[in-house]
């Protein structure tokens, strides 16, 4: 929300620099996200100054051009060669001296310099109105009052402003400050706590009255539950035209489009006061009558965009005798909105239900000024003193006469909130007691209202226009905010508790596992739980019917809960790649969703994406391409650090993955890891393999709860090692090696390895060399050669036997 600090300080007149107010309305929760400089005229006319034309000549070289001497305040005039066909002796002119910057009307910089124009040279510029900014004429330069004083800066003779504008971050509870006035309002309460008291100035309305009763237009409103209140007052005579220039500057100044007077005012008084306003040709409106009310199911309506919409029954409308006009608090009509045409107006000032109006807007995609502050909630009790503002600045800039007295139905006053607050509770909560007559202070400040005060709290009566100041925890957390979070000492000891957890919560195996992978180059993300429903149709295992569907979808592509972390990281790994980043390794946690008939169910899940190399391009090693086994390594390590082992190996049933596998454990599978097929990767625009893992977390940490840690001591004795080179049948595996050696010796043998394979040259066909290690390890004494040996003859003869091996 922007926020002009010219225009803040027509409600209070602070003379602080901008960026202490700023810091101050962040301290107020009221975030400054920025501070920007906002200039009507761009340059602000830096190095423009009056000048006097003292002599014209025609130039010698150029018959559309003339040589003229100008007096601007200096020891002498300087020479300008000018184009103008309207220049002459004796005009007080603006003229851009030497290094003055001039901007186009794209924005575009250029710098006045000294120079020669067909051999006569030039020191400045005489300008015209589109070359300062100040119009679209260039027909001739401009001629100024010739009373004005040489050398005056333009800047002190044309409306020109230069303003300062708050960029907050404003959080949805505080509608209240959705407003300059608003805003001011807080400002004001902070103010007074750094002992600096300004009056809060409200704009007047005294003026108002009737001038005539001569258009009156009956309102009726039939949905009393979206519409607690509404207003409306006739307007004839206005001149629908361009907007004064301060007007101009105040909507420039934040960021909106001046459109015509009437619509600008009632832009205006939106910003101004919090406060949406609708203006109505009347000329339009068939019977002359307001109904405010839904339509039926399917009711076409053209709005201001000129899209049509289909309306929902649930649609508050603002209707005339025959047609709607207006979905109300959201966006007008096309064939009822204000045009050069217009010369009498209906001026609407409603409060409309908060819920109904947000359905509304996300129904139609629709996100205006109006329904931003409708959804959260705005200050019922100030509909009628906005619309008696709006309709006299209406009268003050566009003419015409009030012609009408003012329709309020409000048959159902919206009553304040009535809130105790415990001195006590207000201690404990902040941390450290404030003095009561300053609670009272600041509560007074917010126009919150003591009602009675006793010994243990305060009996209080919150305005209607703070919705989100209902229980006692909100008046303590305006309490703080306006005394200061800064102001609140810290203690010199630190309480905390200790929980008693076991190895195995979730958070803790999470993290052992994070760190894991981060350590091996992992980054983790973390995708949306949102996603597209078109997704599913990627997957043959994943069923349409078991979406989690969206009452209220933000958009089409965040319509459903997803069923699988996969489509959401591949949009992670498509961003990186079509920025250049193309050697990933991405992991998330994280939940899939599903609905069944009668219940739904979550599902946690640990997800690894990698693509492209396994390490970074360097000069001195070749690229080293992520595959299969790279995966299969990581997803390993993974199970074995949980202690999870003796795993079952399956191939995949996932339909996204063309070469897959699947480890289990029991009856739980535990992960399906491999290669997302090609037609998967091309939905996401992936030109380039990806390889998935998808652990399913829940039968994970249930398997790890089960596995339990052996401990044994450390040998004090030596292990001895031994190898073998047999020759083998190729259809001979290490696994029939590693069984035969496991059931030879049981008690010594601690380890078997594979260090070499060899097939082709020099070996009869059919056969293979398998190179063999043998580790020997005795815990309570050391090994004899005899033993040794009397071990290795065994597993020779064995080897022999059953595998037919020879020694090589």
């Amino acid at each position: 929300m922007k926020i002009s600090y010219n225009w803040l300080k027509q409600f209070i007149k602070i003379d602080w620099d901008a960026e202490k107010t700023g810091e101050l309305l962040t301290d107020l929760g009221l975030e400054i996200e920025g501070i920007e400089q906002y200039e009507s005229v761009k340059g602000g006319l830096k190095g423009v100054i009056v000048g006097e034309v003292l002599t014209c000549e025609q130039h010698p070289n150029a018959d559309r051009l003339k040589v003229t001497t100008v007096n601007i305040g200096e020891d002498e005039p300087v020479q300008i060669v000018c184009g103008a066909p309207n220049v002459a002796k004796g005009q007080k002119v603006p003229v851009a001296t030497i290094g003055t910057t001039l901007y186009t009307p794209e924005g575009e910089a250029w710098k006045i310099k000294k120079g020669k124009i067909r051999g006569e040279e030039s020191h400045g510029m005489i300008c015209a109105e589109d070359e300062l900014g100040l119009g679209e004429s260039h027909d001739g330069i401009m001629v100024l009052d010739k009373d004005l004083k040489v050398g005056t800066p333009a800047a002190d003779i044309f409306e020109i402003e230069n303003d300062q504008v708050f960029e907050i971050g404003l959080t949805p509870n505080r509608a209240d400050a959705m407003s300059h006035f608003g805003v001011a309002r807080d400002l004001k309460a902070g103010l007074l706590q750094k002992e600096v008291a300004l009056e809060l100035i409200t704009p007047s309305v005294m003026a108002y009255h009737v001038d005539a009763r001569s258009l009156k237009i009956d309102v009726e409103v039939k949905d009393k539950d979206k519409c607690p209140r509404y207003c409306g007052v006739t307007i004839s005579g206005v001149k629908v035209e361009s907007s004064p220039s301060w007007l101009q500057h105040r909507l420039k100044a934040i960021g909106l489009s001046p459109i015509n007077n009437i619509v600008d005012i009632t832009n205006y008084v939106l910003h101004e006061l919090g406060q949406p306003l609708h203006a109505f040709d009347a000329n339009k409106i068939a019977g002359n009558k307001v109904e405010v009310k839904t339509c039926k199911a399917g009711t076409k309506f053209t709005t201001l965009d000129e899209t049509v919409r289909e309306l929902h029954e649930d649609d508050l409308m603002i209707c005339d005798g025959e047609k709607p006009m207006c979905i109300a608090g959201v966006f007008g009509g096309i064939d009822s909105g204000v045009t050069e045409q217009t010369t009498n107006i209906f001026l609407e000032s409603a409060y409309f239900n908060p819920v109904s109006i947000r359905k509304t807007a996300k129904r139609h995609g629709l996100n205006t000024d109006a329904s931003f502050r409708f959804e959260r909630g705005i200050d019922p009790n100030i509909t009628e003193y906005a619309l008696k503002r709006a309709a006299l600045l209406i009268v003050e800039i566009a003419g015409g006469e009030i012609t009408s007295d003012i329709s309020d139905a409000y048959p159902n006053k919206i009553e304040d909130f009535q809130v105790r607050l415990s001195f006590d509770n207000a201690k404990k909560l902040i941390g450290e007691e404030i003095p009561r007559e300053t609670i009272k202070s600041i509560l007074t400040s917010l126009e919150i209202k003591v009602n009675n005060v006793t010994e243990t709290g305060l009996g209080l009566t919150v305005p209607a226009y703070r919705n989100d100041v209902q229980r006692e925890a909100d008046i303590i957390e305006e309490i703080l905010r306006v005394y200061g979070y800064n102001n609140i000492g810290t203690t010199e000891k630190l309480n905390a508790s200790i929980s008693n957890s076991n190895r195995f919560e979730d958070y803790k195996l999470q993290n052992v596992i994070g760190n894991q992978l981060a350590s091996q180059g992992f980054f983790e993300i973390m995708a949306n739980s949102l996603t597209s429903p078109k997704y599913i149709e990627l997957a043959d295992d994943l069923n349409p019917e078991h979406n989690v569907v969206m009452l209220n979808p933000l958009s089409n592509d965040l319509e459903v809960m997803r069923q699988s972390l996969l489509f959401s990281g591949l949009e992670a790994v498509s961003h990186n790649i079509n920025r250049k980043r193309n050697d990933l390794k991405l992991f998330e946690f994280g939940k899939t969703y599903h609905q069944f008939s009668d219940h739904r169910e979550e599902h946690k899940h640990l997800s690894l994406f990698v693509s492209g190399n396994k390490t970074e391009e360097r000069w001195n090693s070749v690229s080293n391409p992520s595959d299969f086994f790279y995966i299969k390594g990581i997803v390993e390590t993974i199970l074995q650090r949980l202690g999870l082992n003796r795993l079952r190996t399956a191939p995949t049933k996932s339909s996204v993955l063309s070469e897959g596998v699947s480890l289990s454990l029991g009856k739980k599978t535990l992960v399906n890891f491999g290669l997302v097929k090609k037609s998967v990767l091309k939905h996401f625009g992936i030109s380039q393999n990806v390889l998935f893992a998808d652990f399913n977390w829940d039968n994970v940490l249930e398997m790890a709860k089960h596995n339990k840690i052996k401990f044994s001591e450390i040998p004090k004795y030596p292990e001895v090692r031994r190898d073998f080179a047999l020759l083998l049948d190729d259809q001979v595996t290490f696994e029939d090696i590693h069984t035969i050696a496991k059931q030879t010796e049981k008690q010594l043998l601690k380890n078997i390895n594979l260090f070499d394979v060899y097939e082709g040259k020099n070996l009869p066909k059919g056969k293979k060399s398998y190179a063999v290690s043998f580790t020997l390890q005795d815990e309570n004494k050391t090994l004899t050669d005899k033993q040794i040996d009397k071990i290795m003859s065994k597993l020779q003869g064995n080897f022999e036997s059953k595998l037919g091996a020879e020694l090589r």
